[in-house]
């Protein structure tokens, strides 16, 4: 068996997804959300490799080699397989989208169409769903056309064209003929399955180029920025507006490490740089999502606290724990679910309630805009943050053992008071204009009083340390300095001679729960790109910008992290905030479009 890998294509409709690796083998898909039981698990129980059981393969006799890739400004995903004699065949695999009787269409189901396209190929279908996280199979029973998978918490249905012994004994065959399957709600079809499986792409293709062509993209790096989109799209669980950090769990952050997650649960922090992004590319539809669910959280809370993270349905307890039968991604355990972060106090996360709101109160496209109720219920965000504002948490990067007042939670509570001040302004409210714009001064001077060090002659991590942090790259970012302003000029060069490797950027240097990072964290390298090019070192931070892009997958698709030695990829997948990295540092660097045309 081939070692499991990154090398991993996402399919999906906003709804669930699905991750396939350059084989063709779907090795990740959770039902019937993003954060559900695994329905394939074989990514993260995979010590000797990517084996049958937690797996949808299409196996190729004698197979050679592969090649993948997306239909341009889609999310539908084609792998051909070929094999020693010239035989070749493709699978084209996505999850339905389009717009239904005036409603998002986004059914929990995976396509899955192959054809033969040189000679006369053999294939094997192997299809081993699970259960109960990868400790149980479900009940087959089996009808003319389809096999029901039957467990305790509902059915999934397969429905093909394709012989049916053949696929419940896993018996190879030669496939002279296109075939389709539709793995999905058990229900029965109004059509055949080729007619069926033919008409949703084509709907799904139409949806997708609809939706990518209506973005406003930058004139260089098309073809990464539009990759990027869709794919922070895809992580958007559009039913309650709740965008996830990223579809897996438990992939290392770095090998042997344990630092595994279960990142499929909506951080505040996380969503408002993926509204960002997404909103520089006039694509709103995601923050007015997005919206729905955030006043919903601040709605529910009843003290003023706000957790960091929340479940995709608006759980706020997400109870962490170990699935032991589970061995890991490449062996490497522990297999978490659920993240202990919920009970953490990150105050950053004020501001970024505040500044993910900001643009609907300007933004005249919208269908609404936000007006005095939405203010009112931020003003609730922004007393909180004024009020912790200079208190220890645990920090942006969550330690689970230390807590110090950190800048970069002090500096989002800024932006939160700051933005406030703006909004008032907007809405011809003078005086609390004037209450929010005195808060945001006090806690500036504060920022700048405490939290340069003049031994590193750099803005440091707490206040009163001596620790690096890439995260107050952030404070160009948020328009709390001038880049300009020797302090931020001087604080980037000993940000860059402590914390990176070639184009890569550890978070911090100082040891955490595990001991010091070993891989680079994405988007820390993707903020520095942004600050070089605000301080003026362009040159620079477009060579930087493309050895990062080169660190991709096949697909264009980012990771949490990537190894500075080796290259690879790790952490969960794909990640939002590496993605929406792309997005912004092309946006800052590309040539305007009247420059070429």
């Amino acid at each position: 068996m081939d070692a499991a890998s990154l090398k991993l294509g996402l399919v999906g409709n906003c709804a669930v997804s699905a991750l396939i690796d350059d084989r063709a083998r779907v090795v990740w898909c959770c039902a019937p959300r993003f954060d559900g039981d695994p329905v394939f698990h074989a990514l993260i129980d995979s010590p000797e490799g990517i084996g049958p059981d937690g797996t949808f393969q299409v196996e190729l006799e004698d197979f050679s080699r592969s090649e993948q890739s997306y239909d341009h400004g889609t999310a539908v995903l084609r792998t051909r397989l070929y094999d020693t004699h010239g035989n070749a065949i493709e699978v084209t695999d996505f999850m339905p989208r389009f717009f239904l009787n005036d409603r998002p269409y986004r059914p929990m189901m995976l396509v899955r169409r192959m054809r033969p396209i040189q000679g006369l190929p053999r294939i094997r279908v192997i299809l081993r769903p699970v259960i109960q996280w990868g400790s149980a199979q479900p009940a087959r029973t089996r009808g003319s056309n389809h096999l029901r998978f039957v467990g305790p918490e509902g059915t999934i249905r397969l429905t093909t064209n394709a012989p049916l012994t053949y696929v419940q004994e896993e018996t190879s065959f030669a496939l002279d003929m296109p075939m389709s399957f539709i793995f999905g709600p058990d229900e029965t079809l109004d059509r055949s399955v080729e007619d069926t499986a033919r008409l949703l792409e084509e709907k799904t293709i139409s949806y997708w180029r609809d939706w990518t062509r209506r973005l406003a993209i930058p004139i260089e790096w098309q073809e990464a920025v539009i990759r990027a989109a869709i794919t922070l799209k895809m992580c958007l669980f559009e039913e309650t507006g709740a965008i996830v950090a990223a579809m897996t769990t438990s992939v290392p952050e770095a090998p042997h490490t344990q630092r595994n997650w279960d990142y499929r649960y909506c951080w505040l922090r996380d969503a408002f740089f993926v509204v960002r992004a997404l909103n520089s590319l006039s694509e709103t539809g995601t923050m007015e999502d997005y919206l729905r669910w955030m006043r919903n959280i601040i709605g529910q809370s009843k003290d003023g606290h706000v957790q960091p993270l929340y479940g995709i349905g608006l759980e706020s307890k997400l109870t962490e724990y170990m699935v032991p039968h589970l061995r890991g991604y490449r062996g490497m355990g522990p297999v978490r679910a659920g993240n202990q972060a919920y009970e953490h106090f990150q105050h950053d996360v004020y501001g970024n309630i505040v500044l993910g709101s900001a643009q609907s109160f300007f933004d005249h496209r919208l269908h609404q805009r936000a007006g005095i109720d939405e203010f009112a219920l931020l003003e609730r965000a922004g007393e909180q943050a004024f009020a912790i504002h200079d208190k220890p948490d645990a920090g942006m990067w969550e330690l689970r053992t230390r807590a110090r007042v950190h800048t970069s939670s002090v500096l989002m509570n800024w932006a939160a008071c700051d933005r406030l001040c703006k909004i008032a302004r907007e809405l011809k409210l003078p005086q609390r204009a004037a209450l929010w714009g005195e808060r945001a001064a006090l806690i500036k001077q504060k920022i700048l009083d405490n939290a340069w060090s003049e031994q590193r002659q750099a803005f440091v991590e707490s206040f009163g340390g001596k620790d690096l942090d890439a995260s107050v790259l952030l404070m160009t970012e948020v328009g709390f300095i001038d880049p300009k302003d020797p302090r931020f000029v001087k604080t980037v060069d000993a940000l860059e001679a402590s914390l990176c490797d070639g184009p890569y950027m550890r978070r911090y240097e100082a040891p955490d729960d595990f001991g010091k990072p070993e891989t680079s964290f994405n988007i820390c390298a993707f903020w520095r790109i942004d600050a070089l090019a605000r301080i003026g070192r362009v040159e620079q931070a477009r060579a930087l910008f493309e050895a990062l892009l080169a660190s991709r997958n096949h697909l264009g698709l980012l990771s949490e992290d990537t190894h500075p030695v080796t290259g690879e990829l790790w952490g969960n997948f794909p990640q939002t905030y590496s993605m929406v990295g792309i997005i912004n540092c092309a946006m800052r660097l590309s040539k305007p479009w009247d420059s070429e045309i």
